[in-house]
């Protein structure tokens, strides 16, 4: 294998595959997710309970001088802290040597950034919605997520199984032949990987370090201005005239009657009730598994189409003008919610974005929300 030298050129990506775990691995990942969320919590319950402390002691009319101190809550310092508290904290002495240190690594890491968000929110220093003070991650709720920087993270030989610290090889459903390769030749290499359980299956992410060649896209001399719209998703208007309309394929529309009936069928079984302590039923279960088979589905089709649309756009026109729209303001409006967040605005500009700056090296303009859009050829739906 080559030794890997990065050179001007080189930008980081990532390579995600879905995994294949067996039972006792598929535990071992909960574990390791369920450390990262506790550690998170531990986090914040430290550098937090310093704020009511200070906040009841000025209540009392204490001086400033003899407050209690802030904690910290810079990622160093709140390491050094949860190592020492781990082994005495009866919340973590009887297990926490079960998983990676990376998992708690992940969750301390977490908390530290949630504090600086916040911090830099309240003092104007952080553009978008407000963030508010870190709160405790639910159990039940939070996403199951851990990433790994140390330890041996490595594709195997035979591009269908992958290893990671503590969690040993595990069998992926999909080829590692094209990342093997980049690596094995030298022209790659692995900074990060990251397990996540989405959609009721697990994946790994592997954050690299690799070159990627500019392509040059079909009509380097053309703009085009991009309009989003419900009916027509998408209306192309080039500067040579041409204007061109993709029609909305309404993903969820087509599986709304779908996924009533399976809904339907799973509130008649007996689920569970965490007010009474009531475990859900076999059938329950199974039809709780159909409905959420379905939402995925609609995911992935919604995914597919969005990467489609956009890799075609960024590799042809030599400039991209998008429509710079308040998403977040439009799905307000209960009558087109719905489709708003079908057709997926956000995730079009976000997508646009990278492919053309990073693949291509086009031009992306964000046009003003209120410029008048092009107007697509008469006789075409609107």
């Amino acid at each position: 294998m080559k030794r890997f030298q990065s050179q001007p050129g080189f930008v980081v990506q990532a390579y995600r595959f879905a995994l294949d775990p067996n039972a006792a691995q598929e535990h071992a990942l909960r574990s390791h997710c369920g450390a990262a969320r506790a550690a998170y919590n531990w986090a914040v319950g430290w550098v937090s309970a310093s704020w009511w402390q200070r906040r009841a002691e000025e209540s009392y009319g204490v001086p400033e001088a003899d407050l209690t101190t802030w904690r910290p809550w810079s990622l160093p310092a709140l390491r050094k802290e949860f190592n020492q508290a781990k082994k005495t904290d009866p919340r973590f002495a009887a297990w926490w040597e079960e998983n990676s240190k990376e998992a708690y690594n992940t969750g301390l890491a977490n908390a530290s950034a949630a504090f600086d968000n916040y911090a830099k929110s309240k003092n104007g220093k952080r553009r978008g919605k407000r963030v508010g003070m870190p709160r405790f991650k639910s159990k039940r709720k939070a996403r199951l997520s851990c990433r790994f920087t140390t330890g041996t993270i490595r594709i195997d030989a035979d591009g269908r199984h992958v290893t990671l610290p503590r969690l040993g090889t595990i069998r992926v459903h999909e080829s590692t032949v094209k990342l093997l390769h980049r690596v094995q030749a030298g022209r790659a290499r692995i900074l990060s990987a990251t397990v996540r359980h989405e959609r009721g299956r697990w994946f790994v992410a592997f954050q690299i370090e690799t070159a990627r060649d500019i392509r040059r896209v079909t009509r380097p001399d053309v703009a085009v201005g991009i309009d989003l719209g419900i009916k027509t998703l998408v209306v192309l208007a080039d500067s040579t005239g041409e204007i061109r309309t993709v029609a909305n394929p309404r993903h969820y529309d087509q599986a709304l009657k779908q996924l009533r009936r399976a809904s339907r069928t799973a509130s008649r079984r007996q689920g569970p009730d965490r007010r009474t302590g009531r475990k859900p039923s076999k059938r329950w279960e199974k039809a709780n598994a159909v409905r959420n088979w379905i939402h995925h589905r609609v995911a992935d089709l919604r995914e597919d189409a969005l990467h489609k649309l956009t890799a075609t756009v960024a590799a042809e026109y030599g400039t991209v003008v998008v429509e710079d729209l308040n998403v977040a303001g439009m799905v307000k409006n209960r009558r087109l919610a719905r489709h708003i967040a079908d057709a997926g605005f956000g995730e079009i500009r976000r997508q646009l974005t990278y492919k053309t700056c990073r693949r291509h090296a086009t031009r992306i303009v964000a046009a003003d929300r209120w410029f008048p859009p092009p107007r697509p050829a008469p006789g075409a739906a609107r």
